[in-house]
């Protein structure tokens, strides 16, 4: 018999969903920054044992979106702006050398998937749809970062962006739209015109600008209540 953390749920552990589960809620503010996330209560709603809930407990923390407080168990981690600013900084290196190598190997449908994608934020923002728009944003980056060849840093960026999700719902803005779309759209020039150098020059302009916009919104805004 299987023990109570391997049991197989539609192919998932049951640490997998409740990890999902977890991660989801503090993305979307459900539960915030510093509210007590307990194994009992966990465990209760999905009639389980402790085990498998200690594992998502350590995974979260790993994440960073949990901290494991002696004699007070697991809490939501805060929000930083250093960590902003850190994120940006290593997001905008490696964007900026995945888009260079990019340039040598994305085929014209990818260019044309990337028109596609900053259609779709544009779209979405006419709208006032700040999760569409978001999709639509990290398909851009994703499909870039698929193409570059290097499956690491594909790896490093995904868990940070899975962190970034956060922020992005933590300060939710359509704020500088166009300034996005048109940093996107000369990445997608310098892409189709084969100029590396220029492509990771944009996407390191683009990671500043979402910087700049988040830090802002952040400090204006990042502690309201009603969203």
């Amino acid at each position: 018999m299987k023990s109570t953390s391997s049991v197989i749920s539609g192919h998932k552990t049951l640490r997998e969903i409740i990890v999902e589960d977890l991660r989801e809620a503090i993305i979307r503010q459900k539960i915030r920054p510093g509210e007590r996330v307990t194994e009992l209560e966990v465990a209760e709603r999905f009639g389980i044992s402790r085990t498998p809930i200690r594992e998502a407990f350590r995974q979260l923390e790993s994440e960073g979106f949990l901290t494991i407080v002696p004699r007070k168990g697991a809490v939501v981690s805060d929000i930083e702006e250093k960590d902003i600013r850190e994120f940006y900084e290593i997001k905008g290196v490696l964007e900026g050398y995945a888009a260079r190598q990019a340039v040598e190997r994305m085929t014209e449908n990818d260019i044309v998937c990337l028109e596609q994608f900053n259609k779709e934020m544009e779209e979405c923002a006419k709208r006032q749809d700040v999760s569409g728009m978001t999709r639509a944003h990290n398909a851009f980056h994703e499909l870039i970062l698929e193409s570059c060849g290097n499956r690491r840093i594909q790896q490093v960026v995904a868990g940070l962006v899975r962190q970034f999700l956060r922020f992005r719902f933590y300060v939710a803005s359509l704020v500088h739209v166009e300034d996005i779309l048109r940093e996107h759209a000369d990445i997608v020039a310098a892409i189709r015109g084969g100029d590396g150098k220029r492509a990771e020059a944009c996407m390191k302009m683009n990671a500043r600008l979402g910087l700049e916009v988040l830090l802002k919104e952040f400090t204006a805004g990042g502690n309201r209540d009603d969203k």
